[in-house]
């Protein structure tokens, strides 16, 4: 494994994490942490006490003040991720992620490395389907050395024909290590082609190898010129700083940077295949819990009725946010049935959202007795289930969860970001709490027996190998 790939702490790929499906790396909670539109200077958010400015190139900037300690996090995000990628390229937005640490003419090989570690820092990057970006953590009094760093990368990368073909084999090894050699991702991967088909949220973000075999350094290169440029990035700054003291420093290192075009929000088609439901079933060496789950296409911030999205968000968090849920409670703890059980939901995104569910079923339980109980427990959830009073504790676990909006910088930062990179604005994260507080007891009702009767799912199985055939000699032909 080469230093380049174990810099990487963030997954690539989609993934089971925690026995639930993902198809963010951020966590689907971020529709409460992200905070503010810059469509305007100087806007103040509830939230954070954060605020906003846009350089003259068209870069926007956010500061989110947390004085606890004398740390920031320094973050840059571009608008470009997996589903932006040239038929036939899969994987390049994250192949340039890796080379961007290659290093410039001014901060050449792995001085980019060196310099952040030097200073007490730590740094890494991520992409996924709608976006990449770039970190540091480090000490208040360091961050014009990160902002120098960042700035001079994002327009003065050089590369080399060694560098393209050494790290080219680092990401086909780390889809050896991260999804060909771990069941559940492979299982992950096939799920969601099924389930996303034509659209660009079926390509896994890591890519697939006999694509990423092909990319060149011409490629990695038109994507950078492309997309890597002020109006198109969105810095974000939270921790021991003000706005008041982040904007000559801004306007000095990323100002400097020519404009070279408009930010234009991302088109992506709103088309669907009729709905169908498919199911996947994977049987490996290396299983020996089974594990069942389900995707199933749904409504995003971008993409659908809005009360449908808030109603959804109290949905999961009524059946699936945590051991005191409805499903929870019935599968886990009164029919023992399951071993685990849980639910998600994700709004953010450019397309379409995901609602995931994810169970795995108890010693001595099958998959398909697991599966049977959850559609009699779900059937009756959505024909009556759902009671007023859910609504209201389901309201006040998710509006408690603000309190903790402001502990850690580098998640502020990160929720920010990723709200903010799929066109989120101020006022839909501003408007969430009163939002949520309007939405009913039958609004629910009729958003989740939405999501189950008229959006496509795939549903992934997930188990020990089969038995041998009576009688069959191990290492026979047929």
């Amino acid at each position: 494994m080469t230093g380049s790939l174990r810099r990487r702490m963030f997954l690539h790929h989609r993934t089971f994490i925690g026995g639930i499906m993902l198809r963010r790396y951020i966590a689907c909670l971020t529709f409460i942490l992200g905070f503010m539109s810059l469509a305007s200077p100087a806007v103040q958010a509830a939230v954070y006490g954060a605020e906003t400015f846009t350089l003259a190139n068209g870069m926007q900037v956010v500061v989110i003040p947390n004085h606890r300690s004398p740390v920031v996090t320094h973050m840059v995000w571009y608008r470009i991720g997996s589903a932006d990628e040239v038929p036939g390229k899969s994987g390049i937005a994250h192949f340039l992620e890796h080379l961007m640490f290659k290093g410039t003419t001014r901060f050449p090989g792995t001085a980019i490395t060196d310099l952040v570690a030097k200073n007490g820092g730590d740094q890494n990057a991520f992409t996924n389907d709608d976006y990449t970006g770039y970190y540091q953590n480090i000490a208040v009094d360091r961050l014009p050395l990160v902002m120098d760093i960042e700035a001079d990368r994002m327009r003065n990368l050089i590369l080399s024909k060694e560098d393209v073909d050494t790290e080219r084999e680092v990401i086909i090894e780390e889809r050896r290590m991260r999804t060909d050699n771990v069941p559940s991702s492979l299982l992950s991967e096939r799920v969601n082609a099924a389930l996303w088909g034509t659209n660009h949220y079926g390509i896994p973000v890591i890519g697939w190898e006999e694509e990423m075999r092909g990319l060149s350094r011409d490629d990695a290169f038109q994507v950078y010129k492309d997309h890597y440029a002020p109006h198109n990035a969105i810095l974000v700054v939270a921790g021991d700083i003000t706005a008041a003291a982040l904007k000559p420093l801004a306007e000095k290192y990323y100002g400097a940077i020519p404009k070279t075009g408009e930010y234009k929000p991302r088109v992506r088609s709103a088309f669907l295949q009729p709905r169908a439901d498919s199911r996947i079933v994977m049987h490996n060496e290396r299983v020996r819990q089974p594990q069942w789950s389900r995707l199933i296409i749904a409504p995003s911030y971008r993409v659908g009725d809005r009360t449908d999205v808030h109603a959804l968000e109290l949905f999961s968090e009524i059946i699936g946010g945590g051991s005191t849920a409805k499903l929870y409670r019935t599968l886990v703890i009164d029919q023992q049935v399951a071993a685990s059980f849980g639910a998600g939901y994700s709004a953010d995104a450019v397309s379409y959202g995901t609602f995931f569910l994810s169970m795995t079923p108890s010693p001595g339980v099958t998959t398909e007795q697991a599966e049977a109980a959850f559609t009699k427990a779900m059937d009756a959830t959505l024909k009556d289930g759902i009671t007023d009073a859910d609504i209201v504790q389901a309201k006040r676990r998710l509006t408690a969860r603000l309190a903790f909006a402001k502990d850690s910088p580098f998640s502020a930062a990160q929720a920010v970001g990723a709200s903010l990179a799929v066109d989120q604005t101020l006022n839909d994260i501003e408007s969430w709490p009163d939002e949520i507080a309007k939405i009913t007891t039958a609004q629910v009702r009729s958003a989740a027996r939405k999501l189950f009767s008229q959006y496509s799912s795939a549903t992934g199985i997930l188990l020990p190998p089969e038995p041998a055939a009576p009688g069959a000699v191990q290492g026979a032909k047929p």
